[in-house]
Formats: structure tokens, sequence, C-alpha cells
């Protein structure tokens, strides 16, 4: 599965309204978000950031565990390699994807 479909589907899961996938003015890949009347606010991106992916985790009860060199989520199990802040993200973010493909549409 590609980042864009991992980040729509995760998105699906936690209620995200967005618009397109974007690469930021930054190097973010992420959704631009939208606040309730359909404007643009932020870049919302769990896979490159740390508080986006912990509001995830917390939204929708994503449990984690850490047995170096893996991080569990949800069932999933994400190699850590050298950068563990960058699994434990790519691991919460799979494991709303996986929640976001039983969410009605």
């Amino acid at each position: 599965m590609t980042d864009k479909e991992l980040l729509e589907l995760a998105a699906k899961a936690a209620g995200v309204r967005h618009i397109e996938y974007t690469n930021d003015y930054d190097g973010r890949l992420g959704l631009q978000c939208c606040d309730e009347i359909g404007r643009h606010t932020l870049t919302w991106s769990p896979l490159t950031d740390d508080g986006d992916a912990l509001r995830l985790a917390v939204k929708l009860g994503i449990q984690l565990m850490f047995n170096k060199p893996t991080v569990y989520a949800n069932g999933l199990w994400e190699n850590m390699d050298d950068d563990t802040c960058a699994a434990t993200r790519r691991a919460i973010v799979r494991s709303a994807a996986e929640i976001g493909k039983t969410v009605a549409t």
C-alpha cells in the first residue's frame, strides 16, 4: 500500500476531512485538511509528524508495545531499524488504515 493510500484510510478512520494529498512547502508528505466550512487549514501528516501520529493513536485507541527491534500497534509489527520514531509513526498509520478499511463511506 502506498503512503497516500495509508494516509487516506487513516484519515477516514479518524474522521479527518481532507482535500488532497500534498508535498507541503517544508517537504512533508501528507493530506491538506480543512475546517468545518471547507477552508484549507493545515497539512496532516502522521507519517512524518510525531504529534499528528500520537493524536491519531489516542483518537483511535491504538495500543502500542515496544520490543526492540520492532514496534507493535494493534496487531501489526513494524521493524524499527535506525529511526524508532519513524517506525512508530508508520505502525500507528498502518493500524489506523486497517481501521479505515472497515469504516463505511
